[in-house]
């Protein structure tokens, strides 16, 4: 599996990565469906970190379950490559189209707290998404568009207002430690 080979290869930045990757490479070896949500207790899912040329701003959006501004990202629903995910998520949820992976490597790696909550009618209990996540660059001037079953809201955020933007308290522990992981120099 090619994914379990990118998590064990994977650098972690801090005590927290180090700890969830060992976290991912253990569902992933008791667990043959941790691909797919039809396991309800974790499941992985891939998001991106989405910047502008200058690398001042992220792209965000306003997430509709979550009432918060965070980045965009999905379920894998089966695909193993998470940064194919991350893409498609990224042009479905904000419609920009031309994307350029900064890397292929997984730039950040946690495990996620979800609550428990229902989407489009049906109860989903509470579980865990084991998230990947990487770096993507886009043009902050190329038309965004709301996809709104998911979210109500898609604009370019400042770097050093993201953490204060987002209500969700763990994931600004998450956004916190993506901006000193980019000016730790993970990205040129």
């Amino acid at each position: 599996m090619k994914l379990k080979k990118m998590i064990k290869e994977f650098k972690p930045f801090n005590e927290q990565e180090k700890k969830d990757q060992e976290i991912l490479l253990k569902y992933i070896n008791t667990f043959d469906d941790v691909l797919t949500r039809a396991n309800e207790f974790a499941h992985f899912t891939s998001s991106a970190i989405v910047l502008n040329k200058d690398r001042t701003k992220a792209l965000m959006i306003y997430h509709n379950i979550y009432d918060s501004w965070g980045w965009p990202g999905g379920h894998a629903d089966g695909e193993e490559d998470l940064l194919t995910v991350a893409t498609r998520e990224v042009q479905e949820e904000t419609g920009v189209k031309t994307l350029k992976a900064l890397s292929e490597e997984i730039f950040l790696l946690d495990t996620l707290p979800v609550i428990g909550h229902f989407k489009r009618g049906k109860y989903v209990p509470a579980h865990i998404h084991l998230s990947i996540a990487y770096l993507i660059e886009a043009d902050e001037f190329e038309e965004l568009r709301i996809k709104e079953d998911e979210n109500s809201g898609v604009k370019w955020i400042s770097l050093e207002e993201i953490v204060e933007t987002s209500t969700e308290p763990y994931m600004k522990v998450v956004y916190q430690k993506a901006i000193e992981k980019l000016k730790a120099g993970f990205v040129k």
